[in-house]
């Protein structure tokens, strides 16, 4: 059937972003002031019906990239850059969807403006008449008072748009939505260039920058996630290419978006390492990172914020969210124990983050060994840190994502992460809250993903059948033959 084909799934998700984009103009995460008459509640019957076209469309989305990338798995060539513009079109002037976090970004770079301490204080301290007072109003409850964990760099972006918007909400939202669109140009162009692996560039960007997960958070929730992805995975293209110095200003400038970038210099230096001696080993371990301090200085000087991100970085911890293994089990601990759950809560997080570090040393020493790729072990690694870290949302399996893509996302653990971003996508609201039955929809389509991975496993090798055509089904005769040549190797 036509709609089973690549050209079919490109338009059935096209499809099912316009429903998610027209579904967020009643049921997304609308402000509570300066929605210009545009962006506003409509009535609950309306949101609901928003809501749930919305979480339709979402479904049609996820499904026609699943099958896509089935396709894609078996031979299919196609026009992915074309399939990923008509996914992401849709969403481009829709309200912000599934987090209220960019009004946090617009708060943040208007408190910049305002003189106040972006490190010291939350959106609160903006009052009436200030730049971003309307957008403070939108802040989630959480991060009110909270203030911003986010480096220099990014809160010198927010700033700049709110100057040139003059922090009036719509205009605002769409130039924070212009540096999304930015970083997965950005993202684009790392994973290409680092080619994927076995299977090729076309499914390496199916999983990194075609997933339902990054379209939704990323373009949808202009997540700056995206931005300290690209900006890492461009820094690790260039190292690969001998080009260190130049990767290690881009890492550097990720990690001034968000911190966990910082991850990729440990790779970086893997590479630069790899094949020599003592003196090789310790330029790797301390050459790159020197680079990347010396940018994550420049930026907290030139945007007069000041260092205060260095001890910001751990306020995200004290909200409990409950993809957090470690919070989660630390919590049961605690109730169990009968006494005060929180320290009990705490020490069970700092073990988690001490297992992600051992984890993420040893796919280090085996990437320098030579018995892993250095670019898969910095994927697998940002995955294990987000697997054990004490604050989990559910674009943050994007780190590890989209570098296991650029990788080997013709892999066991690509095919994994491609249910799990599935799944994940679900756990949200288009208005930003968690339901429970956003963890339901999400567990039934996690269970049909895997017995999906366990019944075809990419793993298994590349496809034996030859390239399937994207413009038309094969007839009787060239179905035969295509039986008949089963068990060659296709080229890429």
């Amino acid at each position: 059937m036509w709609v089973f084909s690549g050209v079919g799934c490109r338009w059935l998700g096209a499809g099912g972003a316009l429903a998610v984009a027209v579904g967020g103009w009643a049921a997304g995460t609308l402000p509570v002031r300066g929605g210009w008459g545009l962006w506003e509640p409509r009535g609950s019957a309306l949101t609901v019906a928003g809501a749930v076209l919305a979480y339709l469309g979402l479904t049609l989305l996820v499904a026609a990239w699943w099958r896509y990338g089935a396709l894609l798995a078996r031979g299919l060539r196609d026009g992915v850059l074309a399939t990923l513009a008509c996914w992401t079109a849709p969403l481009l002037l829709a309200p912000p969807l599934h987090s209220a976090d960019v009004y946090s970004y617009i708060a943040q770079g208007a408190m910049v403006l305002e003189g106040h301490d972006v490190y010291g204080a939350g959106p609160s301290v903006l009052g009436p008449g200030d730049l971003g007072w309307d957008a403070a109003g939108s802040v989630g409850g959480n991060w009110t008072d909270t203030p911003a964990p986010y480096g220099p760099a990014f809160l010198l972006l927010a700033s700049a748009v709110v100057k040139l918007t003059g922090g009036a909400v719509v205009p605002a939202v769409l130039g924070m939505r212009l540096i999304a669109v930015g970083a997965l140009a950005l993202i684009v162009w790392a994973v290409r260039g680092l080619g994927g692996g076995p299977g090729g560039r076309d499914g390496a960007l199916w999983l990194a920058a075609l997933n339902p997960l990054l379209l939704i958070h990323v373009v949808g929730g202009m997540h700056n996630d995206g931005l300290m992805i690209g900006l890492m995975l461009g820094g690790v293209l260039l190292a690969t290419r001998g080009r260190w110095v130049l990767g290690s200003v881009l890492v550097g400038l990720a990690m001034m978006i968000k911190s966990p970038a910082a991850l990729a210099l440990l790779f970086i230096g893997v590479l630069l390492a790899r094949g020599g001696g003592t003196r090789a080993l310790l330029k790797g371990l301390v050459l790159p990172g020197a680079v990347a301090g010396a940018v994550a200085a420049g930026a907290s000087l030139l945007a007069g914020t000041g260092f205060g991100w260095l001890r910001t970085q751990s306020v995200a911890a004290a909200i409990h969210t409950p993809l957090s293994l470690t919070s989660d089990l630390g919590l049961g601990l605690g109730l169990l124990l009968g006494g005060e759950a929180e320290p009990v809560k705490a020490v069970v997080q700092k073990l988690g983050l001490v297992a992600a570090l051992a984890l993420v040393a040893a796919l280090a020493w085996r990437s320098y060994r030579g018995r892993l790729d250095p670019v898969l072990g910095l994927g697998l690694s940002l995955v294990a840190l987000v697997a054990l870290s004490p604050m989990v949302q559910p674009w943050y399996l994007l780190w590890g994502t989209v570098v296991v893509a650029a990788a080997a996302w013709r892999g066991r653990a690509g095919q994994v992460l491609a249910v799990l971003s599935a799944a994940l996508v679900y756990e949200t609201q288009p208005s930003g809250h968690t339901p429970w039955f956003g963890f339901v929809l999400a567990g039934l389509v996690l269970a049909a993903g895997l017995v999906w991975a366990r019944r075809e496993p990419w793993a298994a090798g590349l496809p034996s059948a030859p390239p399937v055509p994207s413009q038309r089904t094969p007839g009787a005769r060239e179905t035969a033959r295509l039986r008949d040549s089963a068990g060659r190797r296709p080229a890429d």
